[in-house]
């Protein structure tokens, strides 16, 4: 009689998946070393991973850490397609979610540096596509989530599954909707509004917004798995997505197409991308060193008070360190990039289960990393 493996046996629930993690964290790594780190590191890295993928009932995770300005460490855990039993890898390919909003703040600082965007102009003189509003509404605004644009309405809006062949088309499902509030006024978190950035880039490009993304920070980057999410196109090593259940179980995300929102969540690709995405702007590879300084800012309402968040960048200071990044959120993805410029370092984490929190995980890591 032939007898099924052991992690052939389990089921998707949380019990068995902790269970399961003992048969996945060793045989079904896949590590990429450059000068790696320490062994007892990863081992430590490992455990952090293991206890928090059987605390969320994650079923596949990828992660990237850079030090020295240095991808020096990559790998997967779990599996990208559990009913396929497709291990996860560093290689493995998500959806980006709002990191995307990070890559489009790249791209229109580049066009600030080049003198062809004014930040503080009204943002129709990029995109005249998107109608004036009752104040005027400018790209610096937006960027920092000031601008009054709304965000979702519904959650059909955010689950569209509607094909939007430009972005300009994509400004439809909220053009003419007035400004939540005066610009500057509050901090109102806006997807949406990265769709009007895009719109810009094009203006001030005069190319379509992934081509100029694609020639001039992916390729510099040498961010070579970074691509437009599709729903139709064939992606290899793409993950499968999952949303847990009420009783804690995994099942297959619901169908969304994100051709709507491009800028602000709409890129795929890997752990190492971003690593690397961290490198290029922590080394001032893609922006001069000002530019970067001027992006990674907390920006301030017009009461003075500060928003944590810079040009399409969170930031925060703790114990007089900033910490850069962002975090994403959609369906078949949480996505994390935690960056501390000052100590060159950066760690990425995927994973394939909407709804995950990953910040304390990239706490953990950073600590057992920079101890």
């Amino acid at each position: 009689m032939t007898r099924t493996p052991p992690f052939l046996l389990f089921s998707f629930s949380r019990v068995a998946l902790a269970v399961s993690l003992f048969f996945l964290l060793a045989p079904l790594a896949e590590a990429q070393q450059n000068a790696p780190l320490a062994a007892e590191k990863i081992k430590l890295i490992e455990a952090a991973i293991a206890a928090e993928m059987s605390r969320q009932n994650i079923a596949g995770l990828s992660v990237a850490v850079v030090t020295d300005n240095q991808l020096r460490w990559s790998s997967g855990y779990g599996f990208a397609d559990l009913e396929n039993f497709v291990p996860a890898k560093a290689g493995t390919v998500y959806r980006l979610a709002s990191i995307s909003k990070s890559i489009t703040a790249v791209a229109v600082m580049q066009l600030v540096e080049r003198g062809k965007l004014d930040l503080d102009a009204p943002v129709q003189k990029y995109c005249p596509a998107f109608p004036e509003k009752q104040w005027p509404v400018t790209a610096r605004q937006i960027l920092a989530h000031l601008s009054g644009i709304r965000h979702y309405q519904s959650e059909a809006e955010f689950a569209s599954t509607r094909r939007y062949d430009s972005i300009i088309a994509g400004l439809e499902m909220f053009k003419n909707d007035p400004l939540l509030h005066e610009p500057g006024a509050k901090y109102t978190y806006t997807t949406f509004g990265y769709t009007v950035l895009g719109c810009a880039v094009e203006g001030a490009s005069g190319q379509k917004f992934a081509d100029f993304a694609r020639e001039n920070l992916f390729k510099p980057a040498g961010m070579d798995r970074m691509r437009v999410d599709s729903i139709n196109d064939l992606i290899p090593n793409r993950a499968q997505g999952y949303q847990r259940t009420r009783d804690g179980n995994l099942r297959n995300s619901d169908i969304a197409d994100n051709s709507y929102k491009l800028p602000g969540g709409g890129f795929v690709s890997t752990v190492e991308d971003l690593a690397k995405l961290a490198i290029a702007v922590q080394t001032n590879a893609v922006l001069k060193k000002e530019t970067s300084a001027q992006m990674l800012t907390s920006q301030k309402l017009r009461d003075g008070k500060e928003t944590n968040y810079g040009l399409g960048w969170s930031v925060q200071t703790v114990n007089n360190q900033k910490l850069v990044g962002h975090s994403g959120a959609q369906q078949r993805v949480s996505t994390f990039l935690h960056m501390i410029p000052a100590r060159n370092f950066a760690v990425a984490i995927m994973v394939n289960v909407e709804d995950t929190r990953l910040r304390l995980l990239a706490d953990q890591l950073t600590e057992i990393v920079l101890k």
